[in-house]
């Protein structure tokens, strides 16, 4: 039961992370797209602030659906395809 009940609260995290239209939107160009740094996440949404994306990008990534690597001075986000077959089959990935 104790499974079973750790990933209820893992399907939480998620759809609560995935309430918002931007962090929706960000996980679906992630579904198309993979390692993209912040910049190119922005350019794809248009209108978003940078400080706002880092918000979303961090919400995202607290919940395990995108994952993050560090390259210089440059982060870059990829789709967790396990985790969104498993949560979100609705993305396809």
């Amino acid at each position: 039961m104790e499974d079973h009940s750790e990933a209820i609260k893992q399907a939480v995290k998620i759809y609560k992370a995935l309430g918002d239209p931007t962090r929706m939107n960000i996980t679906l160009i992630l579904t198309k797209e993979s390692n993209l740094c912040v910049t190119a996440i922005g350019q794809r949404l248009q209108n978003v602030a940078g400080s706002t994306l880092s918000h979303h990008l961090k919400q995202l990534t607290d919940c395990g659906l995108i994952e993050s690597t560090k390259t210089g001075s440059f982060i870059h986000y990829t789709l967790n395809k396990e985790k969104a077959e498993k949560y979100v089959p609705f993305l396809g990935a």
